[in-house]
């Protein structure tokens, strides 16, 4: 009769599919579950790497919705500055899923206000968000109206798109024990005042972050049943690490985490896949070669690559996308930029480490 192994596909074994080939040439690395068509509505939102899905949709014409569109006054370098046209919403970096949740809670209701507002040399900040604004807001009232802008915002993206992209990016945050919630960014490094009986610094289970991941999918599907979740890992590594750990460990860490909770939302929810740009960057095969000299920041080439494999295997699951129609909901406002840089907020923590 024959054992199980006999009859696999070369893409089974590490020899043919991998060690045999180029690494350029390795592919058919993602079995997506569900088609991605030009009409579908595309949210995208979290940590850095989420800003490349977002161009390259809009690249290849793609429905990639901005819910948030800067005001017409603005140029286009000022509404990148000011963080319009990132994310589909302007929340700036969404870096784990108890954020994710947390934003998705207060845009719904089904927790209560946080009203918490830093303040700066006469400048106020969010903590939600800090940088959303350069150089802050003018009154802790403009900061709050701005904050419920973004609330609506996310709930006109929630409930009409049909693809929701969300990149987990870390598993350490900063907490509020008093008020309970998460912080986007440790008090004090941006604005704020740390103060370490309030301010509790977390590096989060799996099981922590599979609750909260949980969570967020079931209030996405709430409020859109139609929805489909598309999920990915950042293949950035940590800027810094306050868990006492070597950065190189605490990274390995992190990214062990939520690629693993990554891969149980999508055996848990039928409407969740995994893509795994995480694999295409920092496998072993393919050399570091998608890494800058810094060893942290992906090189175009690299983001070209996952994105290339991406079309591709969609492509030869479900063959080549219809010409859109009509779009039942046009996209709105400027499309993401198409510089090579990102805006990773994480990355100002670099400011303090001591040379």
């Amino acid at each position: 009769m024959g054992h199980p192994y006999e009859d696999l596909q070369e893409t089974a074994f590490w020899r043919t599919a991998v060690a045999e080939k180029h690494s350029l040439h390795i592919s058919g690395l993602w079995q997506p579950r569900f088609k991605i068509g030009l009409d579908d509505r595309i949210v995208t939102a979290g940590s850095c790497f989420a800003q490349h899905f977002s161009r390259a949709l809009v690249k290849r014409g793609y429905s990639w919705f901005n819910a948030e569109p800067a005001p017409k006054f603005l140029s286009a370098d000022d509404a990148s500055r000011f963080n319009y046209g990132i994310f589909s919403f302007r929340t700036g970096n969404i870096y784990t899923a108890r954020i994710l949740r947390q934003w998705l809670e207060l845009a719904f209701g089904a927790r209560d206000p946080i009203e918490e507002v830093w303040e700066k040399e006469g400048r106020f900040y969010d903590p939600l968000r800090p940088v959303i604004e350069p150089n802050g807001f003018a009154s802790a009232d403009e900061m709050l109206a701005s904050r419920e802008t973004t609330l609506r915002s996310i709930r006109e993206a929630v409930q009409g798109t049909d693809v929701f992209v969300f990149t987990m990016g870390l598993t350490e945050s900063w907490q509020n024990s008093e008020l309970d919630y998460e912080y986007a960014l440790c008090p004090e490094t941006v604005a704020g005042t740390f103060d370490p009986d309030r301010d509790q610094f977390e590096n989060q289970s799996f099981e922590a972050i599979q609750a909260d991941m949980a969570a967020a999918i079931k209030l996405l599907l709430r409020e859109n049943p139609s929805i489909r979740v598309m999920l990915t890992v950042s293949p950035v590594p940590l800027t810094a690490t306050a868990s006492g750990d070597h950065v190189l460990v605490a990274t390995s860490y992190s990214k062990s985490v939520l690629r693993a909770v990554a891969g149980a939302m999508r055996d848990r929810f039928e409407h969740v896949d995994y893509f795994p740009s995480y694999e295409i960057i920092t496998n072993a095969a393919f050399g570091g070669q998608f890494f800058a000299p810094n060893k942290r920041s992906v090189v175009p080439e690299g983001v070209d690559f996952v994105m290339r494999n991406f079309f591709a295997d969609q492509e030869r699951v479900f063959g080549k996308n219809a010409p859109a129609k009509k779009a039942r909901a046009p996209r709105r406002g400027k499309a993401a930029p198409t510089q090579d840089d990102v805006r990773c907020e994480e990355e100002m923590l670099n400011a303090f480490a001591q040379s």
